[in-house]
């Protein structure tokens, strides 16, 4: 397994150990904003993000990104494409401006740190069982989907298979996986891999649009009767059904039902192609090896072990093997359809 003392060393070093409250203040007012000194840590991992009391104004919301993960430009790319949705009258929470003009002017550097203004914008999760929300929630993907065609991505990233044989590889180059479990976890990622490839999301031929990217309950909130999205920060170029697939969940008839919801939501604004249904689990089992690849990647950044102590041990990887398996089987069944109705 990788060497603890080795990680803990580089934690010690992590850029964010110099993300103190001082420096959270000093790069607020660096942008022409005076604090109040209120600052509330808000969940966030990958980033770090907080709210920020402002003297005779709202709080807002700051957004410090993790150094070395994206560019000035893809960082910009980010922020030019909510706000192009939101002069289009989607709703989502665009970046403020910081320098008020000029070229990257929603994009702040500080102290080695990239950063972004948010206003605040509160709101709730929506309920997924709920199938009028889900209806909703189609209609809303739907808009941002046919907006989005108008805003070609020219940084951010494309969904890619071969990020997933990446994060496959990257447990085992960096020795993650245990001896004793090399074996089984090299059998059980190649007969994965060969299952996702043969409905591969980034094959030739299929449509590839602008993207939320991360469409999970934590990134879509209720309110004044109307869902909005919240973080672009994983925004990338991909097949639309993408966006559409964390909302389901359940046994095969539920996800019928709520899929059948969201589409008749969907194509009030833009045609869906119904092929895209056989990359659903395909997509689920990408986005399991990204995340134990993402654990291993930012195991030295010390909110890491923190906030997920029952990663990289014998057990935890013993399970993983088992949890591969339950998606290998998933990717054999036949691909989801709509119900008849």
């Amino acid at each position: 397994m990788a060497d603890e003392d080795s990680r803990a060393d580089a934690s010690s070093t992590h850029p964010y150990t110099r993300l103190t409250p001082d420096l959270v203040i000093d790069a607020v007012e660096s942008t022409g904003r005076l604090c109040d000194a209120r600052i509330l840590a808000l969940n966030s991992y990958e980033n770090r993000v907080y709210q920020v009391g402002l003297d005779e104004a709202d709080p807002v919301i700051v957004k410090f990104y993790r150094p070395g993960r994206w560019n000035l430009e893809q960082i910009d790319e980010e922020h030019c494409f909510t706000r192009f949705l939101l002069d289009h009258e989607i709703p989502v929470v665009a970046p403020l401006d910081i320098d008020g003009a000029g070229q990257y002017s929603t994009v702040g550097s500080y102290a080695g740190f990239y950063f972004a203004v948010f206003p605040r914008q509160g709101g709730r999760a929506p309920e997924f069982d709920n199938l009028d929300h889900l209806h909703h929630l189609g209609q809303f993907i739907g808009r941002l989907h046919a907006v989005g065609t108008g805003f070609p991505f020219q940084h951010r990233p494309r969904l890619s298979f071969d990020q997933a044989v990446a994060n496959v590889n990257y447990l085992l180059e960096q020795d993650f996986i245990p001896p004793d479990l090399d074996a089984a976890y090299r059998a059980i990622t190649a007969e994965v891999l060969a299952a996702i490839e043969a409905r591969r999301p980034d094959a030739d031929g299929i449509e590839c649009i602008s993207l939320h990217g991360d469409c999970h309950s934590g990134n879509l909130l209720w309110r004044d009767e109307r869902p909005h999205f919240v973080d672009f920060d994983d925004t990338l170029s991909g097949p639309a059904i993408q966006d559409l697939w964390m909302l389901i969940s359940g046994d095969t008839d539920s996800r019928q039902r709520q899929l059948l919801e969201i589409l008749e939501g969907y194509e009030m604004f833009r045609a869906f192609e119904l092929s895209q249904l056989a990359m659903i689990e395909p997509l689920r089992a990408m986005r399991v090896l990204h995340f134990n690849s993402w654990l291993a990647r930012r195991w030295d950044d010390p909110a890491f072990p923190l906030a997920f102590p029952w990663f990289n041990t014998p057990r935890y990887w013993s399970e993983y093997i088992l949890e591969l398996k339950e998606l290998l089987s998933a990717l054999q069944l036949p691909a989801l359809r709509l119900p008849q109705v």
